[in-house]
């Protein structure tokens, strides 16, 4: 029997739970009662975000959907799916995995699936064809022995970097066809209509997609790889200044924290580190493209992706020149002040070479034959002039070295006066006096050992830290070294940009061309409208 007192207790604990747990309830049914309610105002925006952006992919979505309606009328139309029947799917299919937001995607992958299956189809034909000419067992084994075969040379042929690069999707498509035409010819009497009715449905599923992605608003892989090369000069521009100004007129805290997706300067450099697979990707997809421009000859896209490459190695500067305003121990400001003019000069000067590297690609044109101008070699005259006239600041005075020498002299000779003393005992006493004194101090020498030496850490180190009277300059000292490693390597990108317009036939810099330093704000990432598709067929 429960006595009254708890019996009370709990039914009063019970109340509160109920009352927490309808709380509870009634929280999260308001919470989803608000997101429903936001939830068609947050798509809206979304969707048009998303189209703002870039509004080819508009365009790209409306391609697609008449591309499909064009293959689906074999199917809605009669006389057509009299003439084709249940192959017709095999269009629509097509539609759905070809059709890429690039016309040099689009090719990549029509010309893989359509030469992958007319292969396949032929091979697959030829080889029922030998096995019908011999008896029921035969065949089975032929067909066996020829899909066991085929399917290991190509799927090893996988492997080859070159062909993996420019063909793999191919060779999937053609394994895919060979064994569904193989082995459905030791079932089925009339094996060359299936593969007629199919590569007859691909073909037009094909050119469909290559008809929307050439003639109707063509995207091109080439510009958008173009178009990206210059984006990065000027981001990368655009970080290096947004770095030195902050560094000497922002507000500079070491401990703050502040998300990169809202940093701007981390915004300019982002599409730089994250462009390899992307410039690869687009400089693959260009090279199946026709030559579109008036000019007619080959562009050189690889070198472009030697370039990006360049602007990398770049970028790792000015992510290091980023992190010196992210460190601990930052410089004063008084300090800062006495560097500032030749700073922001090279830094300004930089930025003025990338942007005119970025402008000499986007109209494709030579760089001017004096882009390293005398100016930022005055600038780089300048902060070293600045840097010998303050010796003391980064050397430090010697008197205060050899203070704190002293000072570190006299704490180690303390500590080994202390282990000398105490490592003695008494001869003088008796053995079974001596052992007991020793035994006490034993103990007490090792509580008084372990509080020396937490005592003794924190003094050491501030001795060292304040015997670093330089170190209130060496963060400055990092970040002007890593402002003047990104001049030294402004050489290697003029030298690859200078490549690229050899090869591509920029025309030539005229002297009395006006050099306008623009920097536009960059546009969306261009890889992030290539959707990935992965065929189920």
């Amino acid at each position: 029997m429960v006595p009254k007192v708890y019996a009370g207790q709990e039914v009063v604990m019970e109340g509160n739970e109920n009352c927490m747990i309808n709380g509870n309830w009634k929280k999260r049914v308001h919470v989803l009662g608000e997101r429903v309610r936001s939830f068609p105002t947050k798509a809206w925006h979304t969707t048009w975000k998303v189209g703002r952006e870039d509004p080819r992919r508009v365009i790209h979505a409306f391609k697609v959907g008449l591309s499909l309606t064009l293959v689906s009328m074999l199917y809605l139309l009669e006389p057509l799916f009299k003439g084709i029947g249940q192959s017709a799917i095999w269009a629509v299919m097509t539609v759905v995995v070809v059709l890429e937001f690039t016309a040099g995607a689009t090719l990549c992958k029509g010309l893989n699936r359509g030469l992958g299956t007319l292969l396949a189809g032929l091979l697959a034909f030829l080889v029922g064809y030998i096995a019908n000419a011999s008896g029921r067992v035969s065949q089975a084994i032929i067909i066996g022995a020829a899909v066991f075969f085929i399917g290991a040379l190509f799927t090893y042929m996988r492997f080859i970097p070159y062909i993996k690069k420019n063909y793999d999707y191919g060779l999937v498509i053609f394994l895919l066809t060979f064994n569904l035409i193989a082995v459905s010819s030791y079932r089925v009497d009339n094996v060359l209509k299936i593969a007629h009715e199919r590569v007859y449905t691909i073909a037009i599923g094909c050119a469909v997609c290559l008809l929307m992605s050439l003639l109707v608003f063509p995207n091109w892989s080439g510009e958008d790889l173009h178009n990206s090369t210059v984006y990065k000069l000027e981001g990368l521009a655009k970080s290096i200044e947004a770095c030195v100004n902050e560094y000497f007129y922002g507000e500079i805290e070491g401990t703050g924290y502040m998300k990169l997706s809202e940093d701007p300067i981390y915004k300019g450099y982002k599409a730089v580190l994250d462009s390899k697979s992307n410039d690869e990707t687009l400089a693959l997809h260009a090279s199946w493209e026709p030559r579109h421009t008036r000019y007619c000859h080959k562009f050189p896209w690889q070198q472009y992706v030697k370039v990006g490459a360049v602007l990398r190695q770049f970028g790792y500067t000015v992510v290091a020149l980023h992190g010196c305003l992210r460190t601990e121990i930052q410089t004063p400001r008084s300090v800062r002040a006495m560097f500032k003019d030749p700073c922001i000069r090279l830094a300004a000067e930089v930025s003025k070479v990338l942007i005119e590297l970025s402008n000499s690609i986007r109209n494709r044109r030579h760089c001017s034959p004096e882009i390293l101008s005398d100016h930022l070699h005055e600038a780089l005259q300048d902060l070293n002039t600045a840097i010998k006239s303050q010796p003391r600041l980064f050397l430090g005075p010697k008197h205060r070295h050899n203070q704190a020498t002293n000072m570190l002299k006299i704490a180690a000779e303390q500590v080994g006066q202390e282990r000398h003393g105490k490592s003695s005992l008494s001869s003088v006493k008796t053995d079974s006096s001596a052992l007991l004194e020793w035994k006490t101090k034993r103990v007490s020498t090792e509580h008084t050992k372990e509080s020396e030496r937490k005592s003794l850490r924190p003094q050491l180190s501030k001795i060292a830290i304040t015997s670093l009277e330089f170190s209130e300059a060496l963060p400055f000292a990092a970040f002007a070294s890593l402002l003047v490693e990104t001049v030294a390597k402004l050489d290697l990108v003029i030298e690859e940009v200078e490549e690229l317009g050899r090869l591509a036939c920029f025309k030539e810099f005229i002297p009395g061309d006006e050099v306008v330093v623009t920097c536009d704000e960059p546009r969306v990432d261009v890889f992030q409208n290539h959707l990935p598709s992965h065929g189920a067929d």
